[in-house]
């Protein structure tokens, strides 16, 4: 499995123990499946990294452009279940 950086904490982790936040064709989707195509962004599947992401707005940087409010209220859904 393939190893990707962290939006927040700059951590190397395996892939598939991370969230991926997909850029398709300027709309930001949360790709729990890993699947869909486009860009991608990653986060550990923590609460800390999450949260981090939120307050900051990691995801601007990362796609440099605004990502917009809603995913990050996703993000913070995802996280209250974490």
């Amino acid at each position: 499995m393939l190893n990707r950086k962290c939006v927040a904490c700059r951590q190397i982790n395996k892939q598939n123990t991370m969230l991926r936040v997909a850029k398709i064709e300027n709309q930001f989707v949360i790709d729990h499946k890993q699947k869909l195509g486009g860009r991608g962004a990653y986060i550990c599947n923590n609460k800390n990294c999450i949260n981090l992401t939120i307050k900051k707005h990691l995801l601007n940087k990362a796609y440099k452009t605004n990502v917009g409010e809603e995913i990050y209220n996703k993000l913070g859904d995802y996280e209250q279940n974490c």
